[in-house]
């Protein structure tokens, strides 16, 4: 796997939605996170600066998905549901992106992903302590 891959395309399960993507740091920025959206979206995600996604087709498929204090903008195909990428609630200059909808990758080549605690997020934090922000690593171990 090319963990400096810099431009790739993707889309959604049923390819409505088509995107072409400069992730910011190749491959290496590859997160997963405990707040309650994401837990039970379970993507891994890639970051890309607010310039580096061009919907390339089905913009008029994207909806947005805003929840608590709406500072994330979560965009899905609306008609298979996958989600494709977010606005970033921890870098608003970001987008994270679905590594699953990037042609030729899946969660599943990363043997280790750093898990973010979105739980406790910094800018909900009133002591100012925001501490590494990551609550743990998630392994994928193929079986043989």
């Amino acid at each position: 796997m090319d963990m400096d891959i810099r431009e790739i395309d993707g889309a959604c399960h049923c390819g409505t939605v088509r995107l072409r993507v400069r992730l910011s740091d190749g491959l290496r920025s590859a997160r997963r996170c405990t707040c309650s959206y994401c837990r039970m979206r379970g993507a891994v995600a890639l970051s890309a600066d607010l310039g580096g996604v061009d919907v390339l087709a089905g913009q008029e498929a994207l909806t947005t998905y805003e929840f608590n204090t709406r500072a994330a903008k979560h965009y899905f195909c609306s008609k298979c549901g996958i989600y494709t990428h977010h606005q970033r609630r921890s870098n608003p200059n970001q987008f994270g992106v679905n590594a699953a909808v990037l042609q030729g990758i899946s969660p599943f080549d990363f043997i280790e992903v750093p898990v973010m605690d979105g739980i406790n997020h910094p800018s909900d934090r009133k002591d100012g302590n925001t501490g590494s922000g990551i609550a743990g690593i998630l392994k994928f171990i193929a079986s043989t």
